[in-house]
């Protein structure tokens, strides 16, 4: 089967709801709601349109098409500049060193502070792949795809990048770490305050949530061994975005207490590593293995294909990535070896 990436239109919206309800919670970027999606994806279509290349408060959605049924069987977000319409809140964790004299001890306390350090930052989120097909590299496609989105749109997007990987959940659908923090306060379950920050922002964690730093050794042990730790089926997400540049530097989700990583967007290695090129031939047999993009904002595509890089920046391509991607020769086409 044959998959590209393209930009996400009003359209997609069932697709997208079939997918939410496929999540099992604590997916913050893909709630399981129909108002909420479509205003996203309203809110997509209106980034898309707009044509001034400058960073803005905009959110951008894309989807995994398989060409050949036209099925909708992923999606990923690219969001361009947090914390502008409410804070953007992380727990970052830090630790307080004291020292007594008279007992001749030193004593180090791990302590949760709530910040907004990464405020203005671009963000990636929203990934997800239907479960029957996560295979072939698929997950690859859509993760990588937004850095070269970011590449081709590079005015649009903040020097500094962040990734909220989803934290442990438990058998329940319940998040251990809510339980031992901010659920404390909240007199709310996690999933009922995950729901509401998806539909309503989180507003709400200003109100209510308490300002002092949280001593991590006061939190029952289900709690401390959750601060940080991607849920299971993240790991690879992790991996995925270590190999990119991305580092864990102690922000952690309010919600689920999942890492939090960050980047400067320059350093994105296939930000860094995308060159753009003009098409000379699309009947290449044997080049090498690269992701391939051309479009501009609501016509942006993507998939995976040959290339060769000739001494003066063009590029030969397959015919087959030609063919998804709709372009021929002296087209431009943005890779980056896969």
């Amino acid at each position: 089967m044959s998959f590209r990436l393209r930009a996400a239109h009003p359209r997609d919206l069932e697709p997208m709801y079939e997918m939410a309800k496929l999540t099992g919670g604590g997916f913050t970027n893909l709630p399981a709601d129909r108002k909420a999606l479509a205003a996203k994806l309203e809110r997509a279509e209106a980034a898309f349109e707009r044509s001034e290349d400058s960073i803005a408060d905009e959110q951008f959605v894309l989807v995994l098409e398989n060409a050949e049924t036209g099925d909708v069987r992923g999606t990923c977000q690219l969001m361009s500049q947090v914390g502008q319409r409410w804070p953007f809140y992380s727990y970052r964790l830090n630790t307080l060193t004291q020292h007594s004299q008279e007992l001749e001890r030193t004593v180090r306390a791990d302590l949760l502070s709530l910040v907004t350090d990464l405020e203005g930052s671009s963000e990636v989120g929203g990934l997800f792949l239907h479960p029957n097909e996560r295979a072939g590299g698929l997950g690859l496609l859509l993760a990588r795809s937004r850095y070269l989105f970011i590449a081709m749109h590079r005015e649009r997007f903040a020097d500094r990048i962040l990734a909220e990987l989803r934290g442990i959940i438990d058998a329940r659908g319940g998040s251990p770490f809510w339980d031992g923090v901010a659920g404390r306060f909240f007199g709310m379950t996690f999933q009922e305050a995950d729901y509401f920050n998806a539909i309503n922002g989180n507003q709400f964690i200003a109100d209510l949530m308490p300002k002092h730093p949280v001593y991590v050794a006061m939190l029952d042990d289900e709690a401390r061994s959750a601060i940080g730790m991607p849920h299971p089926t993240g790991r690879a997400a992790m991996r995925m975005l270590e190999d990119e540049g991305f580092r864990h530097d102690g922000y952690v989700d309010i919600f689920d207490g999942g890492p939090t990583m960050t980047a400067r967007t320059d350093d994105v290695r296939s930000v860094r590593e995308a060159r753009p090129g003009t098409v000379t031939s699309v009947n290449l047999d044997i080049g090498d293995r690269a992701l391939l993009a051309t479009g501009t904002l609501g016509n942006f595509r993507a998939a995976f294909g040959m290339r060769d890089t000739l001494p003066d920046g063009s590029v030969e391509i397959d015919h087959r990535s030609a063919a998804l991607l709709g372009v021929s020769v002296g087209d431009e086409v943005w890779s980056v070896l896969r």
